[in-house]
């Protein structure tokens, strides 16, 4: 929407104002950052795009789902390896 009216405005501030006003929303700054994401996304401002962002995200929860189970089994590991280091209790029968 904001290059569409971009046009009719001398600055892209102006223009982004302006959407903002149309779009009932109280800050321009809003806007502003949507236009930066879509430019990141669209390939013409470098930064991270939002698949990029979002497979990053889901990538740290898997890490650190994977870390809690490794955890989870050295322990369990560390437990059962103590227990078959104890002398057997058997009794003479």
């Amino acid at each position: 929407m904001v290059a569409e009216v971009r046009v009719n405005y001398p600055t892209e501030w102006a223009a982004m104002k302006a959407v903002a006003v149309k779009l009932g929303i109280g800050a321009a700054e809003t806007v502003r950052s949507w236009v930066r994401r879509a430019e990141i996304d669209a390939g013409a401002r470098p930064g991270t795009t939002s698949e990029d962002a979002a497979e990053i995200k889901g990538l740290r929860a898997e890490v650190a789902e994977l870390r809690r189970a490794n955890e989870i089994l050295k322990a369990a590991s560390a437990f059962f390896g103590a227990e078959l280091d104890r002398p057997s209790r058997r009794w003479p029968g």
